[in-house]
């Protein structure tokens, strides 16, 4: 007799591909006149690159954007040909003719990287598609001051390259007020003029938010796709896409001054009833949210005491009445009131990091779409 995957896994985690469309579709509109692309790196933020992706594909999307080229050639076969696939870290030294053989885009950083991509074109006789990233204000990719020097001082330099698109990433976005911002954009404009005309763009999930000034011919959204808050300090206008929910294992009584876990990092003030549940950090269940992270059950929060171990966490369920729960009960770590920006603020991180962070060993479920 064949067992589902939700019956043996100990946690489930479900991706709700109906949101994450819509959240494509509502930044998409905000975006006005620019096209709205699709970051999915790091296997679209941990949700998994190959459902995800053919949904935004379906959805509308043709621009997509990951960080490493292994991740462009495992993404290509699962996009129709009319869907552009960029390398946002460029292409290693060597690895260029890979990228040609799959169809992707790089983003070139650097004048090595240019000048690589160059000479392949010449090689091959055919011009190139490429991207060309400028740094504006990050100083982590893209080509530096005197870098731009050297290439507006000799534009032969990007000859067999078909320049598709010019970009740039933004520091501070999710801060409307950091100077850093309008700082940013100035420096693009300046660049842009310096540079072969082609389509621009700067705005991440958090610059559409910046208004029409940052959106340019196309945006990047990212982490707001997967229902993060795109602006700090503000009501999330995004939808919720992933919920996660854990087992309980066991259920114990202990009584006042009993520790529990690792350390006893915490102790019982009451009478406790303790549910042990099926998630830990090898799960990617932060360490970091011991003794302050929340788990949703019928509309109650209920605290996670001790610390977070390899592969469980404890919970107080003191307050739920006890025919309520038993082993194979379902308890909400995401979703039942609890967002994944919360999760990250009990656990002093941010979305991206509790996203990207989950694991293998939950049973994926995809709804919608």
């Amino acid at each position: 007799m064949s067992i589902s995957a939700q019956t043996r896994a100990g946690a489930w985690l479900e991706i709700d591909l109906d949101a994450l469309c819509s959240n494509w579709r509502q930044l998409r509109d905000c975006a006005g006149a620019a096209e709205c692309a699709a970051v999915v790196k790091a296997d679209a933020y941990g949700l998994g690159a190959a459902r995800v992706a053919p949904a935004l594909y379906a959805a509308g999307c043709r621009h997509f954007f990951v960080a490493h080229l292994d991740e462009a050639i495992a993404l290509r076969p699962v996009l129709a040909a009319d869907a552009t696939v960029f390398v946002l870290h460029g292409l290693p030294p060597g690895a260029e003719p890979e990228a040609v053989s799959h169809g992707l885009v790089p983003v070139l950083n650097s004048l090595p990287q240019i000048d690589a991509w160059r000479r392949l074109a010449h090689g091959l006789g055919q011009a190139l598609p490429a991207v060309l990233q400028v740094d504006t204000g990050m100083a982590r990719l893209g080509l530096a001051a005197d870098e731009l020097d050297t290439l507006s001082a000799d534009p032969t330099r990007l000859q067999g390259l078909a320049l598709s698109l010019v970009m740039s990433h933004l520091v501070s976005a999710e801060d409307p007020s950091a100077p850093i911002n309008t700082l940013q954009l100035e420096r693009f404009h300046a660049a842009r003029l310096r540079l072969p005309a082609a389509r621009a763009s700067l705005a991440n999930s958090s610059g559409i938010f910046l208004g029409p000034g940052y959106h340019f011919d196309l945006v990047r959204p990212g982490a707001a796709l997967y229902g993060i808050a795109p602006v700090a300090g503000q009501p999330n206008p995004m939808q919720a896409v992933v919920r996660l929910r854990s087992k309980v294992m066991q259920l114990r009584r202990i009584d006042t001054g009993m520790g529990v876990g690792y350390g006893h990092a915490w102790t019982a003030q009451r009478p406790t009833r303790i549910a042990t549940l099926a998630t830990g950090y090898a799960d990617g269940w932060l360490r970091s949210l011991s003794n302050t992270a929340r788990v949703g059950f019928e509309g109650r929060t209920l605290p996670l005491v001790g610390k977070v171990s390899m592969d469980t966490i404890t919970v107080d369920v003191t307050e739920v009445p006890e025919d309520r729960l038993g082993e194979g009960t379902l308890l909400d770590l995401i979703g039942e009131g609890l967002s994944v920006d919360e999760v990250a603020g009990a656990a002093g991180t941010i979305g991206y990091e509790i996203l990207t962070s989950l694991g293998s060993r939950y049973a994926r479920v995809y709804a919608g779409a």
